[in-house]
């Protein structure tokens, strides 16, 4: 007696978890399948930073060298401008 409601208890239990399981399943690929759309969107941004990454590099370059270019341009006009001193007049007291 005891081995026949044994087997009946196993046979309900596999027959309640199966429903169960399949739920799990169908939740489990719902989720990966939304994990995977992230994954996908984050990999997008990740390729649109790396793009903006190198625009704003090349953008910093080119700013670089005109400060530079003008930093040059300052220094060679003060020292142009210093060498010609204007002459002062003469006081002459009467």
């Amino acid at each position: 007696m005891t081995l026949k409601n044994t087997g009946a208890i196993l046979a309900m239990a596999v027959g309640l978890s199966l429903p169960l399981t399949a739920c799990k399943n169908t939740k489990t690929l719902q989720d990966n399948e939304q994990l995977k759309a992230q994954v996908t969107e984050l990999q997008k941004e990740n390729g649109q930073a790396g793009n903006d990454l190198e625009t704003m590099s090349a953008a910093r370059d080119a700013l670089t060298k005109e400060n530079q270019r003008l930093k040059a341009e300052i220094k060679a006009l003060k020292t142009k401008s210093s060498g010609k001193k204007a002459a002062g007049r003469k006081h002459r007291r009467s």
